[in-house]
């Protein structure tokens, strides 16, 4: 249950949304005092809240129960990957990025994080007779780096390397998909502020119900804005944690895959600076799969730094005027962690 479903009274509703409860989670995870600190509100009311908050719950847990079973007839149907348009990061990936996963990728600037967003958007698209998807994506742009232009360049290209498919195996099936087709295809909502940010996230279970060919959400960039402006460090706890569950569910749910860009911040370790991905050791815990991109001299790589199922690896690759391709170097391109 949403917490905006929660039967207590719309100003209350509307005060914890404000004050960055908006799950059930966060609302449990609370003590009377913090709540009733947060909303202003009497401790009497506030233990009510907490009690109303723990049986609604409770009851939603309860629901969801299911076996190790079902759990595994899930993923089995489920194993779909949305390909880079790079074999050797497909590679290392195990086919390209997954369905039902929360995948974070993250790097410093000019790597090509962005270009890797507009190039899975363009990829979902490929039609299943091509061994693509052919869903829809959603594309939430926090910094305003979505270029319209760059994302036709690399539909073209799509649509090229589809014409190139059938050509090589003097295929029948036919191409009906243009670039203009891909742009329609792709869903695009410009945020402002943060709480246009979680406003728009808590929408997408009703807009992905409503357009079930979507198999993709991409969020450029998650962290931009929790940086700064935040005095409440509790408030932006909460409400990350909010958009981590919800992202979560989201991906299980319908099946999609849920696509985290991250900046790049330092942290002081071992009596240096270092760089490392913004938000938080916490917030990494909240990934289903971390893909760290990285220059190694003039050359980018792609790193796996966490995965439950995938090895820890690293493999090149580049940004061309036709997307994201294999690198032209010719050292060897994919490394094994051991």
């Amino acid at each position: 249950m949403e917490v905006s479903k929660l039967p207590i009274s719309a100003t209350q509703r509307g005060k914890l949304i404000s004050a960055g409860y908006t799950s059930l989670s966060s609302i449990c995870s609370a003590s009377s005092s913090d709540i009733s600190r947060d909303l202003k509100i009497s401790e009497t009311e506030a233990v009510e809240i907490l009690k109303v908050a723990s049986n609604s719950w409770c009851q939603s847990i309860l629901n969801c129960k299911q076996t190790a079973w079902d759990m595994l007839q899930e993923e089995q149907e489920s194993l779909a990957r949305i390909t880079t348009s790079c074999a050797d990061l497909d590679n290392i990936l195990g086919g390209g990025i997954g369905c039902r996963d929360v995948t974070e990728i993250g790097g410093v600037p000019g790597i090509g994080k962005t270009q890797l967003g507009i190039q899975l958007a363009v990829n979902v698209q490929i039609p299943v007779e091509f061994g693509g998807l052919g869903g829809k994506a959603i594309y939430i742009d926090t910094e305003g780096s979505f270029m319209v232009e760059r994302a036709l360049q690399i539909a073209g290209a799509c649509v090229e390397d589809m014409l190139e498919y059938n050509r090589f195996l003097r295929n029948d099936c036919q191409v009906k998909t243009q670039p203009k087709d891909i742009l329609e295809n792709i869903f695009y909502f410009r945020i402002c502020s943060y709480t246009e940010q979680s406003a728009v996230i808590n929408y997408l279970d009703k807009f992905v119900s409503e357009h079930k060919d979507v198999k993709v959400v991409i969020i450029d960039s998650i962290a931009f804005h929790f940086r700064h402006g935040f005095v409440d460090l509790a408030l932006r706890t909460r409400v990350l944690s909010g958009i981590a569950l919800k992202l979560m569910n989201l991906a299980k749910k319908f099946s999609l895959a849920v696509v985290l860009l991250n900046q790049v911040t330092t942290k002081y370790t071992e009596g240096s600076f270092q760089l490392c991905l913004a938000l938080g050791d916490s917030w990494s815990h909240c990934c289903t799969n971390r893909l760290i991109l990285y220059w190694n001299s003039n050359e980018r790589h792609a790193y796996i730094d966490k995965s439950p199922y995938l090895r820890s690896a690293s493999a090149s690759y580049s940004v061309t005027s036709r997307g994201i391709r294999n690198s032209t170097s010719r050292s060897k391109r994919i490394k094994m962690m051991i």
